[in-house]
């Protein structure tokens, strides 16, 4: 079997999911993040030799150090996918493959986790899905390829694996799809992240997920609210 390590890009504990401000407050967001950095990475060092975390932001690498992860700063400006490849040209000099997994799929298993790597002894990428087009797990070589995150970023990565004659294999789970943007992700979260510590969180936070029968699915609300 091929030594595997995984990366996980993350972001600056500062810029945690503004995207749920309507919802969360600044530290509240912060603390979702760690919260899923917890379940990320837990379930990862079961499955892998090492689980790398790169990062600009000097908390977000003090905090991940605490639970036993390799720690890498970020070197100079770039963007995500530039501190991908720093990130991987690290891990060249150790393996033949890498796993990179986002901050934000709490809901990722180990089983899942096993499944990719299983897959990748007869492939030379494999690749899950995000609901919306993106990446949500790739393991990769180390050598000769890009980083493609971004928009649609789970065709592109198919192109660079065509474009360099790689078999593939794509890994289509509900719960590797899902990464948290919304609210209606977080109520996701809340019926089916039994034993996480992201759940546990969000329950400690007062929210509550109900039905909806409007545009999306779920609805969160604080508990107090009427």
């Amino acid at each position: 079997m091929k030594k595997t390590i995984a990366i996980i890009p993350v972001s600056r504990f500062a810029h945690a999911k503004t995207r749920l401000s309507p919802t969360l407050t600044p530290l509240e967001r912060e603390n979702l993040l760690k919260s899923m950095l917890i379940d990320v990475i837990g379930v990862l060092k079961q499955k892998v030799s090492d689980v790398v975390v790169i990062s600009s932001d000097e908390d977000v690498l003090e905090f991940v150090g605490n639970i036993g992860v390799v720690t890498l700063k970020e070197k100079g400006t770039t963007d995500l996918n530039g501190a991908l490849m720093q990130a991987v040209k690290w891990c060249s000099k150790l393996v033949d493959q890498v796993l990179i997994v986002p901050s934000d799929v709490p809901l990722m298993k180990v089983e899942h986790v096993d499944k990719i790597i299983k897959m990748g002894e007869t492939a030379d990428l494999v690749i899950a899905p995000a609901k919306g087009g993106g990446t949500n797990a790739l393991l990769c070589p180390v050598n000769n390829i890009k980083m493609k995150f971004g928009e649609c970023s789970f065709f592109e990565h198919l192109k660079e694996a065509e474009s360099h004659n790689w078999p593939y294999a794509v890994f289509d789970s509900f719960y590797m799809s899902l990464d948290v943007n919304t609210a209606e992700d977080l109520g996701e979260i809340m019926l089916h992240g039994t034993d996480t510590e992201t759940r546990n969180f969000l329950k400690l936070s007062g929210l509550e997920v109900l039905a909806n029968h409007g545009r999306e699915r779920l609805q969160i609300r604080r508990s107090t609210e009427k």
